[in-house]
C-alpha cells in the first residue's frame, strides 16, 4: 500500500494545477494520509492496525458496491472503475497476514 499508492497521491497533490474538484481533492488527501501512515505500520505494525482495518473496510465496500455490480453486469471493462480494481483487490494480501485473533481480542472485545 505504502509503496504503490503514496507516491502517486503525493505527486498528484504537489503537482496539481488549478482549482480542485472538492470531492477529488478529498480522495487524494485521504489516500496520501493513509498511505503515509501505513508506512509507519512497517515499523509499528500492531499500533497501526486501525489504519489497516480502515483500508480493508473502505476498499471492500468499494469493491462490493462499485466494482462488483459493474463486473456482474459485464460493464467493468472499459469503465472508469476498471483501473482501480487491480489496486483495490490487493487488499487480499494484507488480509491474509493480519493477526485476526489479536484484532478480535483488542478491537472487538476491548481487551489488551
Amino acid at each position: 500500500m505504502f509503496l504503490f499508492a503514496a507516491k502517486d497521491a503525493w505527486m498528484e497533490l504537489i503537482t496539481h494545477k488549478g482549482d480542485w474538484n472538492p470531492e477529488i481533492a478529498i480522495a487524494w488527501c485521504a489516500i496520501a494520509a493513509y498511505t503515509t501512515l501505513s508506512g509507519l505500520g512497517i515499523f509499528h505494525t500492531l499500533k497501526m492496525l486501525p489504519i489497516m482495518l480502515f483500508m480493508f473496510f473502505y476498499k471492500g465496500l468499494w469493491l462490493f458496491f462499485v466494482a462488483y455490480p459493474l463486473w456482474r453486469d459485464d460493464r467493468l471493462v472499459g469503465s472508469e472503475a476498471e483501473g482501480w480494481v487491480p489496486i483495490f483487490i490487493l487488499i487480499i494480501v494484507p488480509i491474509l497476514f493480519t493477526p485476526w485473533k489479536y484484532v478480535f481480542k483488542t478491537y472487538v472485545l476491548g481487551k489488551e
